[in-house]
């Protein structure tokens, strides 16, 4: 497969560009080759500069879930577009997504709309800060909730329990705020807890790991988690930035059952478009500048041509039967690649929570950051480029989730396994 034109661009990109790629992760660096160009898409297909066409897994990395460019998407950013595509002032839009939003998630009484899911974040901490008057957060590792200083933060070694930074210029004063436990491990929760009463104003979770690779809560995870925040007076979020109406119309929360104090959100309420949410219990909400005193402003917060992209988005998730039929699709690509690899006697862990799924190479189980660190990510590496020659395109990192759209049809899911087994049966 031919990809002249997007290497051509990518050294282009890399004289104006920090390493040509204005978020890191696209640079296929982990893969050890040059990033695609993407020029246009439609339903679960890309087509990259060299006029390759891709059946899309990575879905703008979650938001499209009904794939790319819906003519109901289109039709409602278009006419929105007419009328201006920002105001700095309030819309009507702002409300109707803000009501569907309220009327979906368990744990959200009152929203405030942002531009991205590290701004969601961010803002909710401080929230969680300025409500309880506490300063320490606890996090886990492998759990990435966006860019903001006090959340690249990695374990200390050891028994170190304050963090360190984990990139240059994150002050050591900021990072020692941050407490990090391990994912689906109450123990090293109450531990730290303990360690620091009555100075924790929040725990942050991905509910559903994505970022170490689709991670799950094993059994009575997060209802641990539930009941430790309710004992201590900590504020339970959910960052469920790319697990909120991905697993579930209402997400994690009403797919287990567990409701979080705050939840922030992102991806498919934009519909394609940046967006991110935080939302939570009325009581915390007022808080909120200009009700209460804990400021947080944006003026593309809301923007109308993002408003209609999410509700436009959110009318179609609530068809009867949408995420059933996801579901069914879902299961089939990840069922159909955990066979093709035994099949070529090749050992993966794999790995899925509704639409979202996971490939890990690695002969082991994967519950936290520890053990999805094990993995082979040359093996991966070898299996992404092999992947991507026969028309597939998948994260190209082996701690990334993939995602299904309800756009993938019988012929693509078929083609993917096809690929898959030529693949594994290849680097096995």
């Amino acid at each position: 497969m031919n990809h002249t034109r997007s290497s051509q661009l990518f050294q282009q990109a890399k004289a104006s560009i920090p390493g040509g790629v204005n978020s890191p992760v696209r640079a296929f660096k982990s893969v050890g080759a040059d990033p695609l160009f993407i020029k246009r898409a439609a339903g679960c297909h890309i087509v990259d500069e060299d006029d390759n066409s891709f059946v899309d897994y990575v879905g703008s990395w979650g938001p499209m879930i009904v794939g790319h460019c819906h003519p109901d998407v289109i039709a409602a950013v278009k006419s929105t577009m007419e009328s201006g595509a920002s105001f700095g002032a309030p819309t009507e839009r702002e409300t109707i997504l803000a009501n569907m939003v309220i009327d979906a998630v368990p744990s959200i009484e009152m929203v405030r709309m942002v531009s991205s899911g590290t701004e969601a974040t961010m803002s909710a901490i401080r929230l969680a800060r300025g409500y309880t008057g506490r300063d320490k957060i606890l996090k886990f590792s492998g759990c990435y909730h966006g860019h903001a200083d006090s959340l690249l933060v990695k374990a200390g070694s050891g028994a170190a329990t304050f963090g360190v930074p984990d990139s240059p210029g994150v002050p050591a004063d900021v990072a020692r705020l941050t407490l990090t436990a391990e994912y689906n491990s109450l123990e090293s929760v109450r531990k730290l807890v303990a360690e620091n009463s009555s100075s924790i104003a929040c725990i942050i979770v991905e509910p559903v790991a994505g970022n170490m690779g689709t991670v799950p809560p094993q059994e009575g995870f997060l209802e641990g988690l539930r009941e430790i925040c309710t004992q201590e007076g900590i504020i339970l979020i959910f960052d469920e930035v790319m697990s909120g109406f991905r697993v579930a119309y209402g997400g994690v929360q009403e797919l287990y059952g567990v409701t979080p104090d705050m939840t922030t959100l992102g991806k498919i309420i934009g519909g394609g478009l940046p967006v991110g949410a935080f939302g939570g219990k009325r009581e915390i909400m007022e808080k909120l500048s200009p009700a209460g005193g804990v400021y947080q402003a944006g003026t593309l917060s809301g923007n109308p041509l993002a408003m209609s992209a999410g509700i436009a988005t959110l009318n179609i998730l609530k068809q009867p039967g949408f995420y059933q039929s996801l579901e069914e699709k879902s299961r089939t690509v990840a069922e159909g690649i955990a066979k093709a690899a035994r099949d070529a006697g090749y050992p993966i862990y794999s790995t899925r929570v509704g639409s979202m799924f996971c490939a890990f190479f690695t002969k082991g189980e994967v519950h936290d950051w520890p053990t999805a660190s094990q993995c082979d990510t040359k093996a991966f590496a070898a299996y992404f480029l092999a992947m991507l020659n026969e028309g597939i395109y998948l994260a190209p990192s082996q701690f990334e989730t993939g995602f299904v759209s309800a756009a993938h049809g019988e012929a693509e899911i078929e083609k993917t396994i096809a690929a898959a087994a030529k693949c594994f049966k290849l680097i096995a």
